[in-house]
């Protein structure tokens, strides 16, 4: 059976237009029914980030879940590692986070967790797929065993004693100035907290969600007033989340970005000075720069690729046993704290490296020098041309001229009708060529 509602990251789409109430409270009943095992009595707790939507999706999740008989806890605002750390804390037989991450607030979505914090497996969103097909009104619970519903006061304040452990024993972070931009999000209380709680003077940006502005112009998917606010505050480091919470961005003391790649080179090199990697190497995706690569070879260490997307870093990881994964574009998961990507907590484990090396973020989030590295996109109909013989052939040619020092990637959108075509290599000139003759290629066939 083909998946109609669940994507690579939950179910997401237009906020009443895919994503609406009834298809909320079916979710509800539907991943109720999925995860109630036994007779004890069963618990969901439900998170959000601060789009308007929110509120229509939490009660009709909360309608579909007590309907079927589970007792309903609500955290409000919360990024999304911290509704699965607190799903797994507070013993809970599921989590849903009602979120669309870096989207605008038109869009919205529902991802979930199972009791052990992670994210579903495709086994367990197809038997929900299949509930959510069929009728379940003869399998709602009796009067009696209907669940309750109450607000816990206290998930923000428990998710930022959590992050701040993090850090090593007794580390503060004083004289530090930091500026967090929170992408007017799930992260806008607790992430400034957990900064001036551990010592640092902190400016904030993206802090006043309205229900409309998340992402808009702020955050880790648009950077610009972050590196303004740094420069303008002469602050020692920016930070910027996604909408809930699971992305960062760095912006070193000059103002200048720090990608995921960089941010993984750092970390990992300092947990192999300490003796912390589980394994001598890290999970990152076909997308992260060859420079990456290079730097942890020479480092003795190793870099496996996986398809784009958390869930297949975390996957490669969980099999094969890494604690440090994750994607350029800012997703950094350290299995060692959490079950997902986590912004906060990968920001802490950077300034722990620069609190113990006491140099300027700008050199100790500049590990490796990144190849030219050229991405385009090109319109076409769900990936069909990259199926042609004579294109086929074509790009086998171009990669062969590429030669062993780059890379050519190219790969149909999962979210975009469009081909992303990503090529990198020592020689500039000859990077872009390619990428450009490719696209030559599929658009003649398109």
């Amino acid at each position: 059976m083909g998946r109609k509602y669940f994507g690579t990251d939950g179910i997401r789409g237009r906020a009443n237009g895919k994503i609406t109430p009834e298809l909320a409270l079916k979710v509800g009943q539907a991943a109720g029914l999925t995860f109630k095992r036994g007779d004890h009595r069963h618990r969901v707790l439900i998170g959000k980030d601060t789009r308007l939507s929110g509120y229509m999706i939490e009660y009709a999740l909360v309608a579909g879940f007590t309907s079927i008989g589970m007792d309903v806890l609500l955290t409000g605002p919360i990024p999304t590692p911290g509704m699965a750390m607190l799903t797994r804390s507070m013993r809970c037989d599921i989590g849903v986070m009602i979120s669309a991450s870096h989207n605008a607030y038109e869009d919205n979505g529902i991802k979930m967790f199972g009791p052990d914090g992670y994210k579903l497996s495709d086994e367990v969103e197809t038997a929900i797929e299949k509930l959510l097909q069929d009728d379940l009104s003869n399998r709602l619970a009796p009067p009696r065993a209907i669940g309750r519903a109450r607000r816990i006061d206290d998930a923000q304040a428990r998710y930022i004693e959590f992050a701040k452990r993090t850090l090593p024993r007794n580390m503060e972070l004083d004289g530090l100035r930091i500026v967090i931009d929170c992408a007017h999000g799930a992260g806008y209380k607790v992430a400034p907290q957990a900064l001036w709680e551990l010592g640092a003077e902190v400016i904030s940006i993206g802090t006043e969600p309205d229900g409309f502005n998340i992402n808009r112009d702020v955050g880790s998917t648009s950077i610009a007033a972050l590196q303004a606010k740094v420069r303008e505050m002469r602050a020692d480091i920016g930070i910027a989340l996604d909408g809930d919470a699971d992305r960062v961005m760095i912006v070193d003391e000059k103002g200048h970005a720090v990608d995921g790649d960089q941010l993984m080179a750092t970390i990992a090199e300092s947990w192999h000075q300490d003796g912390k990697l589980s394994k001598p190497g890290i999970v990152a995706t076909i997308m992260s720069n060859l420079g990456l690569e290079r730097h942890l070879n020479n480092l003795g260490l190793s870099m496996a690729r996986t398809a784009v997307g958390d869930r297949y870093v975390l996957e490669h990881m969980r099999e094969h046993g890494f604690n440090v994964g994750g994607e350029q574009s800012g997703h950094i998961i350290l299995s060692d704290y959490s079950t997902t990507g986590d912004g906060l907590i990968a920001a802490l484990q950077v300034l722990a490296v620069q609190r113990r090396e006491n140099r300027p973020v700008s050199e100790i989030c500049h590990r490796f020098e990144p190849l030219p590295q050229i991405l385009k996109n090109v319109q076409t109909r769900g990936g069909q041309p990259l199926k042609d013989a004579k294109v086929s052939s074509a790009i086998e040619k171009l990669r062969a001229d590429l030669g062993e020092s780059g890379r050519l990637v190219i790969r149909p959108s999962g979210t975009e009708p469009v081909i992303r075509v990503m090529a990198e290599g020592d020689d500039r000139d000859l990077v872009e060529r390619i990428v450009d003759d490719v696209i030559d290629v599929i658009s003649k066939a398109a």
